[in-house]
């Protein structure tokens, strides 16, 4: 199971991809127009033709419009199938599962979840911003849910944790959580036996859950929920199922969108 890339990382569509949607939607209105006029000739349509080509090389403005006018009907396209899956899902956006991570307040008003592969370099960067976030704000708790969306190792390190919070709860996953995402050593079922023992757990009960039923079971849920709001990479945030802000997001930018989402 892949995702794309966080969002924020990768390159934006290019500008000769939006000429030639723009260039598309003209011949499309022209020929439109051509249908209306059925009296048109070939020559006469054909003349049409020459005279938006001519239009465009005189004046640039009227593509950078088009491009302009086309972004931004892809904007609020997205906004509104974004509030409606977030409305949708907003039982499962607000209310913790019995088998996700919380920090902070777990009765806190403030929710924000976050979707993240413990592979994935933005996750493990953000981690002390969420720790400061949920110090600085006793109202606030943070959801985490689990996705493995970089290959193979990120789903036997998704497995380990999910197993280290059937074995040990929140204690137990966040233990686990801290050996697991500052370890640089490839994951491997051997590897997570290791870091199980490192993390205080029974390695030998951990790597008996990381294939068991409950573990899959938790892991797809998460996965489903991820693309049920049209998730697309690591980290995603979601706060009181109102807002969502993918890939890697400073500290700052956090505290305005909580403070927006209170």
């Amino acid at each position: 199971m892949t995702f794309l890339s966080p969002r924020r990382n990768r390159p934006r569509l290019l500008p000769t991809l939006l000429a030639t949607g723009a260039m598309m939607a003209a011949t499309a209105g022209a020929g439109r127009a051509a249908e209306a006029q059925a009296s048109f000739t070939p020559a006469q349509r054909q003349e049409i033709v020459e005279i938006m080509r001519n239009a465009l090389k005189t004046d640039p403005t009227i593509l950078s419009d088009a491009i302009a006018a086309l972004r931004t009907s892809a904007s609020a396209a997205q906004q509104n199938a974004a509030r409606s899956a977030l409305e949708s899902h907003r039982g499962d956006l607000t209310t913790p599962t019995a088998s996700d991570g919380v920090l902070g307040n777990a009765k806190g008003q403030t929710t924000v979840v976050e979707f993240y592969d413990p592979r994935c370099p933005y996750c493990r960067k953000v981690l002390p911003d969420l720790d400061r976030l949920t110090r600085e704000n006793k109202d606030l708790r943070i959801i985490e849910k689990v996705i493995p969306v970089l290959g193979q190792p990120s789903l036997i390190a998704s497995q380990a944790l999910v197993a280290a919070f059937v074995q040990g709860g929140q204690e137990g996953y966040f233990r686990m959580q801290g050996v697991v995402m500052n370890d640089s050593v490839q994951p491997t079922v051997e590897r997570m036996r290791t870091l199980a023992t490192q993390a205080g757990l029974n390695a030998t009960q951990l790597v008996s859950d990381m294939n068991g039923a409950k573990v899959t079971s938790i892991l797809q849920a998460n996965m489903e929920l991820a693309r049920a709001i049209g998730l697309d990479g690591t980290p995603t945030f979601v706060f009181n199922a109102r807002q969502i802000i993918p890939g890697a997001v400073s500290y700052d930018d956090l505290k305005k969108a909580i403070a927006q989402n209170h």
